[in-house]
């Protein structure tokens, strides 16, 4: 299995940002080199895997084409404390696809880990993937305290980067969190029609969008315009369709950036890489329907107590928030929703009180 590794290379000619009426401050251009090695290097004090079962074979409907284009590019980060919620999510879109032999599956992970290629291989030897180390060194310096310790994590900054990442000829990709089940064909939200926008979602605009940033965000007479124009709504940024191109182009890796540098100078919100699209994007996406998230399933960032499922149909069941459905259901204490990501769960070791 190949691995892209990705190297940053810096450029001497400073670049203004367009952000000069908040921040005044240059910064260098800097170029992503993708180089393409058949080796992958091993992390010298490797962390020990959790052993999965092999998944079932699953193939392609009589309907599904063959050719390049009917290709379905997914993205996730692949984590160690994460891996089990990953496998579960590929599982649950290997069943419930069509086409599943169609889907094309890109990892992003912190470390070069041989480990974490072969758990892959060994629980899922028809999976169409590739693996990117994502340099943590690009957000290091721009990442700023949340209320959650695994918001602040480099990897969950890495969606900022995919179109630097991704070969040249994706040009869209669904972005996923790791802590969720897709219980619906995938092709179906992949299929979406993107009408000239760069990313859709799922929006929430019943939700409080204010408590998204804080008392000095929105009692600067300048911030508070941001969103001038525009009727922003809430999104979640673990279930995206993004136009690649469109990204690259409009330098919205550039703008999202931009967002965090400033942060670091003047607090204006508490959680980690969501504010920043939002003040990019929000208001300005194509909605998607709510079937596609049913987010918050983890609880909230601090006790991740239980929560219910919202009405309406489902086809994506995500557990954002501080509540993950392995760790409850391995406690023995998870909550009723937890029971239907248990389905998915391939790690051998599990015992979960259902089953007894």
């Amino acid at each position: 299995m190949a691995l892209w590794r990705t190297l940053s290379i810096p450029i001497a000619s400073p670049h203004g940002l367009i952000l000069s009426f908040l921040l005044l401050l240059h910064s260098a251009v800097t170029t992503t080199v993708a180089i393409r090695v058949r080796t992958i290097i091993h992390d010298p004090s490797p962390v020990k895997l959790p052993v999965f079962r092999e998944a079932p074979a699953f193939r392609n409907g009589d309907s599904c084409g063959s050719n390049k284009d009917d290709r379905i590019h997914i993205a996730m980060t692949l984590d160690e404390n994460y891996l089990r919620g990953t496998m579960a999510a590929v599982l649950s879109m290997l069943q419930h696809s069509t086409c599943p032999e169609n889907l094309s599956f890109h990892f992003l992970c912190a470390h070069s880990d041989v480990n974490l290629v072969s758990s892959i291989e060994s629980t899922f030897p028809y999976l169409n993937f590739k693996i990117y180390r994502f340099d943590s060194n690009r957000v290091r310096g721009k990442i700023s305290k949340s209320i959650r310790q695994a918001l602040d994590q480099p990897l969950n900054y890495a969606r900022i980067y995919l179109a630097d990442i991704l070969p040249a000829d994706v040009k869209r990709v669904l972005y996923l969190d790791s802590d969720l089940v897709v219980v619906d064909d995938i092709g179906k939200l992949w299929d979406v029609d993107m009408e000239d926008k760069v990313l859709a979602a799922p929006e929430y605009c019943h939700a409080n969008f204010t408590v998204y940033f804080n008392d000095a965000f929105w009692s600067d007479p300048v911030l508070s315009n941001t969103f001038q124009g525009r009727n922003p709504c809430y999104f979640n940024t673990g279930v995206m369709v993004v136009d690649v191109d469109k990204w690259r182009k409009g330098g919205y890796t550039k703008k999202v950036e931009q967002w965090m540098a400033f942060h670091k100078k003047k607090r204006i919100y508490h959680l980690g890489s969501l504010p920043p699209f939002l003040l990019v994007l929000a208001g300005n996406i194509k909605p998607v329907d709510h079937r596609w998230n049913q987010h918050g399933l983890g609880g909230d960032n601090f006790e991740g107590k239980c929560r219910n499922l919202h009405p309406g149909p489902i086809s994506l069941l995500h557990w954002s928030g501080k509540g993950k459905p392995w760790l409850r259901l391995d406690s023995r204490k998870p909550c009723v929703v937890d029971h239907l990501w248990a389905p998915y769960d391939l790690y051998r070791s599990s015992r979960h009180f259902l089953e007894e």
